[in-house]
């Protein structure tokens, strides 16, 4: 074994918060000489060493980390199979853990295929020996290898790496884009952290931006380096999300972004530490703005504000009183939150805070109280009102009702879910001889009229969402059962503008699940629907179906008897 490994050495590459551009932790990669990782670990495999050789790797990554001193959390990589067997082969790894004075919770394992030739128990017994002891769990390559996906939920990962050539498709692919819908909500539902591997260009960021993903790494943002980089930042430019059409809609949370989308690693120390060993690491560190002193699990007992601490420690007779003495004399009680709270909890934290301390760092802790890092308040300000800009730009201004982009996510949400659902367009007749006839001022009257109907209604309908896409065209998406209530409602409401009675035209695409694969099929789907309305006399509707040619004609023309809107119906898909 010591032959195969003799001629590998590690590159370190850094993994970006998206909200804030700051590195959050450093990925060790393994680079041999003569060969890939790959063949290393295949010849390892025909020795019968593989489990050995594995374990051998993620020891030497952190013996090779430990070198340059930093103080981030450390990625390294081990194969499912080694976690199987996590009891009789993870010995090397926590001998170099302590010799390098490394914390278990500090390691974070990214498990990698292959998963099909193991037993299932085995390996959630070897991911809670490792959790037991400390280690952070993430799933690599997640997207294009063997992974079951029951182990999303089974094994309960911390973190979710999606795979690169999954990444790379995210601009262009539709498909891909679904998928990683999908994860996204898997990934909330289980409290984890989404990662985009292999962030190559400037496209592939802008989806993966778009998609929700708060954590990224690749070469577009830095490169592997034989030293960690963990001064970097990203440019400002790559953490601003880019207008344009995109594959896939904007991914945003309805409860607003976690603290833990903002979070920055804690520079931390035993709360013995002293008042010298603070002021070094401040010295030594420009970009370290406090250190957190934690107990022997890891949890928070005090908080040291840089500037503060450096104004006591500098000044007259200031060395000679402190140096020596606890840092915790010159700390503060920590701010607290858990990895759950929203950034708004964290607002609201500061805003009963001392006058003094309203830009301290948060610490972040989880469930066992340990901490996880700190959150710099001007970085959720930030994300807050880019949110509330983002929020604002996308509602029409005539009605404020959500745009396009909304719509979007709602129907691709559904498809993922595979929802029963029926999307809806409805326009006025006639319109701009309507603001021929009445004039522009009285056509934003019925606009404005017809906007608050849909709005009104759908604050009643649980399962409807409505928007505004630009003109006289609205758009809604409903479940079957509000269907009918919905569009019999707004047909049967009477509409004038400026003394004139206007009609109505309105297409529906009923799609059962898997009949559709995103928004911009529904809506070329809707076009056919919505030009066979407008044929029609008077208030009209057409429902259709994806796969069918049939149009079924529910009001105007020939149509069948009107649906009283007080009866809830069902339209069958």
């Amino acid at each position: 074994m010591t032959g195969l490994l003799e001629d590998v050495r590690f590159a370190f590459q850094p993994l970006f918060n998206l909200h804030t551009g700051g590195v959050v932790a450093i990925e060790a990669l393994a680079r041999p000489a003569s060969r890939s990782v790959y063949e290393l670990l295949r010849d390892a495999a025909r020795a019968g060493e593989l489990l050995e050789t594995d374990v051998a790797l993620a020891a030497a990554a952190v013996r090779a980390a430990a070198e340059h001193n930093n103080v981030v959390p450390l990625h390294v990589n081990v194969l499912a199979a080694t976690v199987s067997k996590a009891a009789e082969s993870i010995g090397p790894l926590l001998d170099a853990m302590r010799d390098t004075g490394r914390a278990p919770d500090t390691l974070w394992l990214e498990v990698g295929t292959p998963y099909s030739r193991l037993r299932r128990e085995n390996l959630r017994n070897g991911l809670d020996l490792l959790r037991s002891s400390g280690f952070h769990i993430a799933l690599d390559g997640i997207g294009d290898g063997d992974v079951p996906l029951s182990l999303y939920t089974e094994l309960a990962p911390e973190m979710i790496k999606l795979d690169r050539r999954i990444v790379a498709g995210l601009p262009t692919d539709a498909g891909k884009a679904a998928l990683v819908h999908a994860l996204t909500v898997l990934a909330e539902h289980n409290g984890a952290q989404l990662v985009a591997e292999g962030v190559e260009n400037e496209e592939q960021l802008a989806a993966v931006r778009r998609l929700g993903f708060g954590l990224a790494q690749g070469n577009l943002l830095a490169m592997a380096g034989r030293r960690p980089n963990v001064e970097i930042t990203i440019a400002a430019a790559l953490t601003k999300l880019p207008e344009g059409e995109l594959t896939g809609p904007v991914r945003r949370r309805a409860s607003g972004p976690r603290v833990t989308d903002f979070l920055h690693p804690a520079t931390m120390l035993p709360v013995s530490a002293t008042a010298e060993e603070v002021r070094s690491i401040l010295a030594n560190q420009g970009a370290v703005g406090g250190i957190v002193l934690v107990d022997e699990n890891n949890r928070p007992r005090f908080t040291v504000d840089r500037n503060r601490f450096l104004l006591a420690v500098t000044g007259p007779y200031g060395h000679a009183l402190h140096a020596r003495r606890e840092a915790a004399r010159l700390a503060d009680r920590p701010y607290v939150l858990p990895s759950d709270a929203t950034a708004l909890d964290l607002l609201d934290l500061l805003a009963q805070a001392e006058r003094q301390r309203m830009n301290d760092e948060v610490v972040i802790v989880d469930s066992h109280d340990r901490c996880l890092g700190v959150v710099h308040s001007a970085d959720v300000v930030r994300g807050i009102a880019e949110l509330k800009v983002e929020q604002a730009a996308s509602l029409n201004p005539l009605t404020r009702l959500p745009g396009s982009d909304a719509l979007a996510r709602e129907v691709d949400r559904r498809i993922a879910a595979r929802e029963i659902f029926a999307v809806g367009w409805l326009d006025v007749d006639g319109f701009k001889q309507v603001n021929d006839s009445a004039g522009f001022a009285a056509g934003d009257d019925l606009i404005r009229e017809i906007g608050r109907a849909l709005a009104d209604a759908a604050a009643v309908l649980p399962t409807v969402q409505v928007g505004h896409v630009g003109g006289d065209d609205f758009v809604f998406v409903s479940g079957l059962d509000d269907l009918v209530p919905l569009s019999s409602g707004q047909l049967d409401t009477q509409h004038t503008a400026g003394g004139l009675a206007v009609s109505m035209s309105l297409a529906t695409l009923v799609c059962a699940a898997g009949s559709v694969t995103d928004y911009r099929e529904v809506s070329r789907l809707l076009a056919p629907l919505k030009k066979h309305a407008k044929a029609l006399r008077g208030d009209s509707w057409v429902l259709g179906r994806p796969g069918s040619d049939r149009m079924d004609v529910l009001r105007g023309g020939n149509a069948a008897p009107r649906v009283p809107p007080a009866r809830r119906g069902t339209v069958s898909a």
